[in-house]
C-alpha cells in the first residue's frame, strides 16, 4: 500500500484530498498547522508542523511515498506569502528530498499567469506573469517542486463545500453591481473540490509512465459562461437577477473602492478557460458532471453559508 503525507489537511482542499486518499485505500499522514486535522482511521496518522519551520518539518516524510501538497496562504501581506507559499514549500521539497519521497504533488493556480484572456491553452503554451503577492509565491513554490521532479496542478475556479472565495466572491459582487456587465459571456475554468482532490489523489498514484508532463491545468474540461456562474450563485444567495447591462466603465466607476468586488470582476469578464484535457487523459479519469449538476450538490451548503456572511 502506498503511504502518503497530505499538507493542509485541515483546509478547503486538504479534507477533500484525505477522504479521496481514504477511498483509494492509501495509509495516510496528515500534516496541518493552525487547525486540526480528522483522522481516518487507525492507518492514519495526524501530525502538526509549521511549513515556516524546518524544524517542525524534521521527520514528516520518513516512511513516505507520495506527498500531496496541499497547504497554501492565500492574501495577507506579501512577506506571509513568502514565508508559507514560497519558502515553506522549499522547506517541504527539501525534507523530502531527505526522505526519499518518490513523488511530490503541489496544487498550485492558474493565477500564476497573471491578467488577461486565456482561451484553451495548455501550461507550455502561456508564461506566468503573477500580479499578487500570493500567486508571485506560488509560483515560487513551483519552481521549487518542479526542480526537485515533482509534478504541479494548476486549477482556476474550485468550488464546493468548504469555498470560502469563489462563490462568497461572486456574491459580493452580484450586491454591489445594479446590472450585469457586457452580457457576463467570458467563459471559465472551474472545477469542483470533490473532483480536483480525485485528480489530486490519481496524480498521486498514477504510474509515473503515463504523466507526459509536469505541469498540468486541473479543472473540469467543459468551461462554464460567466452567466451561468453568477445565475447559481444568485440563486443561492436569494438575489434577483438585474433587468440592466453594464459596460465594463460603469461597472468599474461602481467599484472603484471596493479592490476585491473589482478583482472578482476582472477575473469573470475575459475568457479565462485552460485546457485540461491532457490531465484526465494522462490519468485515465472520467470527468464527472458538468458545472450545473455538480454546484447543484453543494447548494445547500452555500445557501447556509451565504445566510450567514
Amino acid at each position: 500500500m502506498t503511504t502518503v503525507l497530505i499538507t493542509g489537511a485541515a483546509g478547503f482542499l486538504g479534507r477533500h484530498v484525505v477522504e479521496e486518499a481514504a477511498r483509494q485505500e492509501a495509509v495516510l499522514r496528515l500534516m496541518s498547522h493552525r487547525r486540526p486535522a480528522v483522522s481516518t482511521g487507525p492507518d492514519c496518522a495526524v501530525v502538526c508542523a509549521d511549513l515556516r519551520d524546518p524544524e517542525s518539518l524534521r521527520g514528516v516524510c520518513e516512511g513516505i511515498d507520495v506527498v500531496m501538497h496541499c497547504a497554501s496562504y492565500i492574501g495577507g501581506s506579501a512577506q506571509n506569502n513568502e514565508a508559507v507559499n514560497a519558502q515553506g514549500t522549499r522547506n517541504l521539497v527539501a525534507e523530502a528530498g531527505r526522505a526519499g519521497v518518490s513523488r511530490l504533488v503541489y496544487v498550485s493556480t492558474a493565477s500564476v499567469y497573471g491578467r488577461g484572456a486565456f482561451r484553451g491553452a495548455t501550461p507550455g503554451e502561456l508564461t506566468r506573469n503573477p500580479a499578487s503577492p500570493t500567486s508571485a509565491s506560488r509560483a515560487a513554490a513551483e519552481d521549487a517542486v518542479l526542480a526537485a521532479g515533482g509534478l504541479v496542478l494548476r486549477p482556476h475556479l474550485v468550488y464546493g463545500v468548504g469555498d470560502a472565495w469563489v462563490v462568497p466572491g461572486v456574491s459580493r459582487l452580484l450586491r454591489a453591481l445594479p446590472g450585469t456587465v457586457e452580457g457576463w459571456a467570458a467563459r471559465l475554468s472551474l472545477v469542483s473540490v470533490h473532483e480536483l482532490a480525485r485528480l489530486v489523489v490519481a496524480a498521486g498514484l498514477a504510474p509515473a509512465a503515463d504523466l507526459t508532463t509536469g505541469t498540468y491545468h486541473a479543472s473540469h474540461p467543459a468551461p462554464v459562461t460567466a452567466t451561468t456562474l453568477l445565475r447559481a450563485v444568485a440563486d443561492c444567495a436569494g438575489l434577483p437577477w438585474p433587468q440592466c447591462d453594464l459596460t465594463d466603465c460603469q461597472a468599474d466607476g461602481m467599484l472603484a473602492a471596493d479592490p476585491r468586488s473589482l478583482h472578482a470582476l476582472d477575473m469573470l469578464r475575459t475568457d479565462h478557460w485552460f485546457d485540461s484535457v491532457p490531465l484526465w487523459r494522462d490519468l485515465r479519469l472520467t470527468p464527472g458532471p458538468g458545472f450545473e449538476a455538480a454546484f447543484a450538490q453543494a447548494a445547500p451548503w452555500y445557501r447556509c453559508a451565504l445566510s450567514e456572511s
